[in-house]
Formats: C-alpha cells, sequence, structure tokens
C-alpha cells in the first residue's frame, strides 16, 4: 500500500537519526537477550500452569473463583509478554516458529490469533488514530473518542458507563467479534478457505476445551461455581485488557489525525506514532517485565521489530533524541493513564 502520511522533509531525516542513533547507541547481546527470554517465559509458564493446577486443587468456591481470576491475568501478561512479539517475529530468526508460538500462546486467551494479527500489523501499525486505516478505532458505538465522530445522546454519560461496559469486552471478543470477522468480507483476508477455517475452529475448541470444559468435568467444583468464576474471571481481565489498550493510544494529549478526500493523512509517519501513543513508565524495567512492552508503546511503533526486553534502554536513547529536537512524548503513569483516558471520554462526552 502507497504511503498516504504527509511528506515532511524534517521529519523524514529526524526518522533517519533516530535510526541511526538507536543502532549505534542500543547495544545488543544476542546470548543475554536469548536467556532473559527463557527466563521470562519459564517464570510466565510456570505461573500459568501453577494457577490452572489451582482449579483442581481447591475445595473452597471462594477461593476457587479467585483462582479463576488470577489464572485469567496470568495468560493475559502471558498474551502481552510474549504472543505480541511473536506476532511481530521478534522471537526467533525463523518467521514459521514465530508464527506457530504466537498461535499457541494466544489461543490460551481465546481469541482469533490470525484476525488479531491482520489488523494489527497491516492496519494499527500503519496509521494508530486515524480513522479509516486503524482498525482499532472500530469501537462500539458505545464509546466516542474521535473528534468530530458522530454523537449520540448517551455519549454525555460515557465517563460513567465506560468501565462497566469494558468488564465485558473480552467475552465479546472471543465469542461474537470473531465470528463476525470470520464470516464476513474484509480487506485484512483474501481468501479464508479451510485452511484458516481450521485453524479458526481449532483455536477457538481449544480454549473452550482448557478454560471451561475441563474445570466443569474435573474441578471439584459445582458447574455453578465453575461457570461463576469464567464469568467473574472475565469481567475482571477484560477491565484491565481495556484500559492497558486504551491508554495507549486514547489519553487527553493523543492525537487523532484527519484525513483528506483522497484519503491522505494530515500528519507525517513519524508524528503519527509519536503523538498518537503514549508511554506508562518507559524507563521502569519492572513494567516493562509485567507489561511485555505495552507501555512503551512510542519505541514498540518507531521500532516494532525490536524485541520489547530492549525498550526501557532504547527509551533512554529515545527520549533523549526527542527532546534535543523540542519534541515531547506523550507520557503518564499506569493509574494516570486510567484517569487521563475517563477524561478524554468526558471530554468527547460534548455534542
Amino acid at each position: 500500500m502507497k504511503d498516504k502520511h504527509l511528506k515532511i522533509e524534517a521529519h523524514s531525516e529526524l526518522l533517519k537519526t533516530i535510526h541511526k542513533v538507536v543502532k549505534e547507541k542500543l547495544i545488543i547481546n544476542a546470548v543475554s537477550t536469548t536467556r532473559k527470554i527463557w527466563i521470562k517465559f519459564a517464570i510466565y509458564f510456570l505461573l500459568t500452569v501453577s494457577s490452572y493446577a489451582a482449579l483442581y486443587s481447591v475445595d473452597n468456591p471462594l477461593t476457587f473463583v479467585l483462582s479463576f481470576i488470577i489464572y485469567g491475568f496470568i495468560t493475559l501478561l502471558l498474551a502481552f509478554n510474549f504472543s505480541h512479539d511473536f506476532s511481530h517475529n521478534t522471537v526467533f530468526k525463523n518467521r514459521k516458529l514465530n508464527t506457530i508460538c504466537y498461535i499457541l500462546t494466544y489461543s490460551i486467551v481465546g481469541a482469533h490469533a490470525e484476525a488479531w494479527k491482520q489488523r494489527h500489523v497491516n492496519s494499527h501499525h500503519y496509521a494508530p488514530n486515524v480513522e479509516g486505516y486503524d482498525s482499532d478505532l472500530k469501537i462500539s458505538k458505545l464509546i466516542r473518542v474521535i473528534p468530530k465522530s458522530k454523537w449520540f445522546w448517551f455519549h454525555e454519560y460515557q465517563h460513567i458507563y465506560a468501565p462497566f461496559a469494558y468488564t465485558i469486552y473480552s467475552l465479546f471478543w472471543i465469542f461474537i467479534k470473531d465470528f463476525i470477522i470470520l464470516f464476513s468480507k474484509d480487506e485484512f483476508t483474501k481468501s479464508k478457505g479451510l485452511k484458516y477455517h481450521l485453524s479458526f475452529w481449532m483455536q477457538k475448541s481449544f480454549y473452550v476445551l482448557l478454560t471451561l470444559v475441563c474445570p466443569l468435568c474435573f474441578s471439584e467444583q459445582a458447574w455453578y461455581v465453575v461457570l461463576i468464576g469464567f464469568f467473574v474471571m472475565h469481567l475482571s481481565l477484560s477491565l484491565f485488557l481495556l484500559f492497558t489498550f486504551f491508554m495507549t493510544h486514547h489519553v487527553e494529549n493523543t492525537i487523532y489525525p484527519t484525513v483528506t478526500k483522497d484519503g491522505y493523512i494530515s500528519t507525517s509517519w513519524l508524528m503519527n506514532q509519536i503523538r498518537s501513543s503514549n508511554d506508562m513508565h518507559p524507563f521502569s524495567e519492572v513494567a516493562n517485565f509485567i507489561l511485555g512492552g505495552f507501555n512503551n508503546h512510542i519505541a514498540h511503533h518507531l521500532f516494532p521489530h525490536v524485541h520489547h526486553i530492549h525498550y526501557p534502554k532504547l527509551n533512554k536513547i529515545l527520549y533523549d533524541v526527542l527532546g534535543q529536537n523540542d519534541i515531547e512524548p506523550n507520557q503518564t503513569t499506569y493509574f494516570g493513564g486510567v484517569i487521563s483516558h475517563l477524561m478524554l471520554l468526558k471530554r468527547m462526552s460534548k455534542a
């Protein structure tokens, strides 16, 4: 696809400078990186297995529900830390191996791997926050974040009802959204043939079997306790998922570039990536370890081919170059990002 961003020579030169300086100063030791990734995988894998095993070993119903919630959060963090990097081919040199591992780890959270990857890599990364280009902006009409987008009367209360609406998103994604994408035409998948359908149904079956059928059949809890645990798990992790996703691009200071009638975007590619993204604790190794680089979103959009383990060090270089060019990246704390997102919803609640 031909780039429809505005061509600004100064920004093109700055992008070259950023890549040049990062290449010179960011020292990546392949052996050390591989070791860190395997250690991190071992930690998250053990946490996933132990939290899942707890579903079959606890007697108390309340403890069971709590275990379900913990399992949901751990698997979501596993996807944050590994599925995302697999989708960008930053773990292994072999793209097919990255793809296989991506599908395996992503299937654990229940969403269709291929559909998300196609939209994330080909749409969102190309032009974040640009209506008509960024598929992530095709949010429910319940939420309004784009300036000048259509306003409905209920948007006046969106900053109040949004956190409650967010709690059902993961269930909607897994059991409704993915099926709508499967049975409808879209610009991201030319052919949804047998292989595509087989992969879809295998992933969905695996998730339902692992997360719902097995606990119903083999845990020591009554069926209704298992169902309560399953739904409460989704309600809680969905809230965390959406707030984390939304605050990476939808806070008070992020921009929404406009598009001309001819489809040209009103900003350069570089500024689109920087101004439309938001960082949370960009230099923190702890935040990076937990959120898998989602907290370092500007660096990720500029360097999607670099593994997130390097983002804290990369950010020190990147922020220095941006500062020298009088560019201040959007930055919040995690909870500050939650508040800023709600403030954006309140601002967009007005007609």
